[in-house]
């Protein structure tokens, strides 16, 4: 049966319920007493002298099934009613009364209610039950982080990501963390995992900046990168542009930028090198802000795309100059509808900046915009933490790899097993060789999911315990395996590095980039694979504080100028809720520069899910970046429609081997069956003898037979032939009677 988007085989629950001791039979159903409310009621008969405890049978199957298979209500009977031929009755089972249904179970004790509250807010719902599923209501890896975050702040608690995918609903995470909570308030640790494996056990608080300040291992990257491209290099800006409409209020809007560099620290450091080491140096903010002023221009309404690709183009010194940019575009010959039309243009480094931090951004350029307006300064609190405090943070719970016992060495350590003997580079269908040096340049084709089977993808997670993104590795993973990348498939995918609740509110780089690795060996269904990878990427998670250099560093790949290391391929998810704009006065739209022409790797898939009003899943957008170095735009856009057409197939049927995953598209298919390959003809029926008749006939004195030395010609060949079959007819040998032909050995 099938419920909320879940396959749900009822045999299994009754099986599970059947094992308890307290249980002599189980009968499992789905109903809808009320329209539109379908759901599972589990039916139990007592053994003899045993009474059936509701809590302590869900508790047994919580530990068996996933959240979804366990019944919303249970209902005890004296015995199962049965038909005149002794099978359950299904229509005579009873109704569930209200007191049975514990689909919507209320907290039972203050850990469950602290539960329910953090749950709601991270989730950004409403508080619900403690039997509601944390990633059926909309919760991911980055939330799920989020929430471990919360949990350490309120509760005191030390748990892995895992935990939450182990234990998705209030009930089973509050079971789980009883004895952490526990042991944390009569030893003074919190948690129970290896205190190797975790980052928190040091407060990231605000401390007095020391003279010399380094860089987070985020920002290093981003810096040796930059380093090694050069300052012209634009492969890691972020553009962000808005399309202002109404009376712009120009001072205004400088004062805002110059309120935002003076407020966010990351936007006013540059990364002088002394000694040879580049550290990070924090400008005067009040210096900075009054100094900080767009570049302005007039352009034409069929100039702004090509005005935005330029200025968006050009690099940064990190040296020497902020790593962010203003530009405002006065567009001259707008339609007669607009009051008054300006293009703002935000240039980021990624050095300075995440998804995340185009948020915080644009929250608090709406603000600082109105209070200008309005003729004062915005009043905000000073920041907890700043960027410089968390850089020292890092360094100081990571520790150096040296020391066997920190917890970079100790993670390092899981990347070196995890990773030993990966692929050098994957066997793509590229349309040229790899040049000796990357060059980078690269284009984009669009990648678009529609909402039914982003739904379908939803419900195949929930079912294997996993989330989209999961599903969608495993389905990248299983097309490139089909297009002859072989049985292990090595994935780039960024992670959010904000593990600590101090850094939600922080604008900064705070990624690390994980490889995950698909093992696609052994031909498995992809329900399989999809199970493969939430096991690898729940480990992964588990030791993802490893900057991904240092990750370089301890797997020591072969380095090659020619592609990255250790991945070219790319699967990026943005889960965040995007940077929304609200300027007093001013309709802002957030428009999309053009491509930058750039491409960090291979081929990178980037998407981002739509949710409708209702919560409801409205599809997957986003892009296949790709290095035109490799690639055709007829290549990428294959491959676009490669991936969801293998995600169509395994949602329709999850449980498909590999090898019978279809990677041909329709037109492909009608190429290969029809068309420039159609090779038929009508041929004339007839048996070998009188064909090879006809051949001698055509070709008397050709070669028809080599033996040794020895050659025979069709005209030869054909009258020994002759000759045999005359003889054998003067010894009886007509049609359908055996001969039995001797061959010297």
């Amino acid at each position: 049966i099938k419920i909320r988007g879940y396959r749900i085989e009822p045999g299994e629950i009754e099986a599970a319920l059947a094992s308890h001791p307290t249980v002599a039979q189980a009968a499992v159903t789905a109903r809808e007493d009320r329209p539109g409310q379908q759901r599972l009621v589990g039916y139990v008969v007592p053994a003899a002298g045993k009474a059936v405890d509701p809590d302590a049978l869900r508790s047994h199957l919580a530990a068996r099934l996933p959240g979804h298979m366990i019944p919303a209500a249970l209902v005890t009977l004296d015995a199962l009613p049965l038909t005149p031929n002794g099978k359950l009755d299904r229509t005579a089972l009873p109704v569930p009364d209200h007191a049975a249904d514990t689909s919507s179970r209320a907290p039972r004790n203050p850990m469950e209610e602290r539960l329910c509250a953090l749950f709601a807010q991270v989730l950004g719902t409403e508080p619900g039950g403690i039997d509601d599923d944390f990633f059926a209501a909309g919760g991911h890896s980055l939330l799920a982080s989020k929430l471990i975050s919360r949990i350490r702040v309120e509760l005191g608690a030390e748990i892995p990501v895992r935990a939450v995918f182990d234990a998705p609903t209030v009930a089973a995470l509050a079971a789980l963390l009883e004895p952490v909570t526990t042991e944390a308030n009569t030893t003074g640790k919190a948690g129970a995992e290896p205190d190797t494996t975790r980052t928190s056990l040091i407060e990231l608080a605000g401390q007095p900046r020391p003279d010399r300040i380094p860089l987070s291992f985020p920002q290093r990257r981003m810096w040796l990168l930059n380093r090694i491209e050069g300052a012209a290099s634009a492969t890691y800006n972020i553009p962000w542009a808005l399309r202002l409409s109404g009376a712009l209020d120009r001072s205004a809007l400088q004062a805002a930028l110059g309120d935002l560099v003076a407020r966010h620290e990351a936007l006013r450091t540059i990364f002088p090198t002394v000694d040879g080491e580049p550290l990070q140096r924090v400008l005067d903010p009040a210096a900075e802000a009054l100094a900080f002023e767009p570049h302005t221009a007039t352009v034409a309404a069929e100039d702004v795309e090509a005005a935005l690709n330029e200025a968006a183009g050009r690099g940064f010194d990190l040296e020497s100059e902020l790593p962010l940019r203003a530009h405002l575009f006065s567009v001259h010959d707008a339609p007669a509808s607009a009051e008054d039309t300006h293009v703002l243009l935000l240039v980021f480094h990624h050095i300075a900046a995440d998804g995340w931090s185009l948020e915080l951004l644009a929250r608090d350029l709406s603000t600082a915009y109105a209070a200008r307006r309005a003729g004062i300064a915005p009043d905000w609190p000073p920041p907890p933490v700043r960027y410089t405090d968390y850089a020292r943070w890092q360094h100081t719970v990571l520790g150096a790899p040296e020391d066997p016992a920190s917890v970079l060495a100790q993670q390092a350590t899981y990347w070196r097993t995890a990773l030993a003997a990966l692929p050098e580079e994957l066997s793509l269908p590229y349309d040229r060789p790899r040049p000796a040096t990357a060059s980078h340049r690269g284009s984009t084709v669009d990648l678009l999911v529609d909402a039914e089977l982003h739904a379908g993808l939803g419900a195949l997670a929930r079912e294997c315990g996993a989330t989209v993104f999961m599903v969608v590795q495993a389905a990248l993973a299983a097309l490139l395996g089909r297009m002859g990348a072989g049985e292990d498939i090595p994935l780039g995918v960024p992670v959010a590095g904000r593990t600590e609740a101090a850094t939600e509110d922080l604008v900064g780089f705070f990624v690390n980039t994980l490889v995950l690795r698909t093992d696609l060996s052994g031909d498995p269904s992809f329900r399989e694979l999809v199970r493969r990878v939430r096991e690898t990427d729940l480990a992964a998670h588990a030791h993802r504080d490893v900057p991904f250099e240092h990750v370089v560093e301890v797997v020591q790949p072969r380095r090659s100028p020619a592609r990255h290391p250790l991945f070219q391929t790319m699967l990026a998810f943005e889960n965040t809720p995007g940077a929304v704009c609200d300027l007093d006065g001013l309709t802002a739209t957030a428009i999309q520069p053009g491509s930058l022409n750039v491409a960090k790797f291979d081929l990178t898939f980037a998407l981002a899910e739509q949710h409708g009003p209702d919560g409801r899943p409205a599809g997957l957008r986003g892009q296949v970046e790709y290095a035109t170095d490799l690639f055709d735009q007829e290549t990428a856009t294959a491959l676009a429609d490669r991936l969801v057409q293998v995600a169509r197939a395994v949602v329709t049927d999850p449980g498909t081997p590999l090898s019978r995953v279809d990677v041909l598209l329709p037109a492909e298919r009608e190429r290969a069956l029809g068309g420039a390959s159609a090779t038929a003809f009508d041929v004339t029926p007839t048996i070998l003898p009188r064909l090879f008749t006809a051949q001698a006939a055509r070709t008397p004195e050709a070669v028809a037979l080599v033996a040794g030395d020895g050659i025979a010609t069709y005209a030869r060949l054909e009258a020994d032939s002759n000759r045999l079959a005359r003889h054998l007819i003067t010894h009886g040998v007509g049609p359908d009677v055996p001969v039995a032909v001797a061959l010297p050995a």
